[in-house]
Formats: structure tokens, sequence, C-alpha cells
């Protein structure tokens, strides 16, 4: 997740904006696999706040403006990762300008092919791990 106030002073401050304590989640597990997923692969984002849905968006892997594996072909490029990297292009879907995320929101990325993560949002005090199950498939 993006911090609209950093994201907002300077475009310049977007990898900053993308930098804090509980800003993303990889989950409890991850899909390692040699074969990428398809361009047609779709990503489903749903926001629910007090038990409705406040927010929710879709789109495929197509929409990605570089494909996976140049992105990490330029990771790799001038890098190395003795123990791994990993690389996140986020989802995509951007919920407009005016919707704000709050306590105790619940935020769930669907990708079909690996499964639900479902976070809730929280303010500081929690461990990192605080809210967050995976429905796997």
């Amino acid at each position: 997740m993006s911090s609209r106030d950093i994201e907002g002073e300077n475009p310049l401050y977007l990898p900053q904006a993308k930098v804090y304590d509980r800003s993303s989640a990889l989950g409890p597990c991850i899909l390692v696999s040699s074969d990428p997923l398809p361009s047609a692969t779709a990503i489903g984002l749903e926001i629910a706040r007090a038990g409705k849905i406040a927010f929710s968006g879709a789109t495929t892997l197509a929409a990605l403006k570089r494909d996976p594996e140049t992105l990490v072909e330029y990771l790799f490029r001038e890098n190395s990762f003795p123990t791994g990297a990993y690389l996140m292009t986020g989802t995509g879907i951007v919920p407009p300008d005016s919707f704000t995320l709050a306590a105790g929101d619940r935020i769930r990325i669907t990708i079909d092919p690996i499964g639900t993560l479902e976070n809730f949002v929280v303010q500081g005090g929690l461990p990192s791990s605080a809210g967050q199950t995976l429905v796997g498939r």
C-alpha cells in the first residue's frame, strides 16, 4: 500500500510512500513456479469497512506496463541478492483520490490460481503479522 500523504507531496517521493512498517504483505505462503502466470490472470481487490464493501476493483496481469521477466531482468542487472529478493508490482488497482483507508478496514486481494490474501488496516503497536490471513486454493 502507498501512503497518499507522502506520495501527494511530490511524485518523486513514490518509493518512500511504499516503504513503511506493515506497508506490504507477502502472506503466510508464496507461489513458487518456473512457469509465469498467464497475462489473462485476474486480480481482484476488495476493501470492506464496517462489514460493507467500500471499494472494489479488478484488473489482469496484462495491464502491467512491463512484463515480469523484464522487471526481473532490470532488478538483477546491477544488483545481487545472495539470499533472494521479492519483486512487488502492486495490484494496479487504485481507489479514487477521495478514498482513504481507515483502521479496521479489511483488504482482500484475490489472484485465482493462488488464493486470497486478507489483511486488516492497523495503526502502530501491533506485531507485523497482526491481522494477516491467507485463504488458499
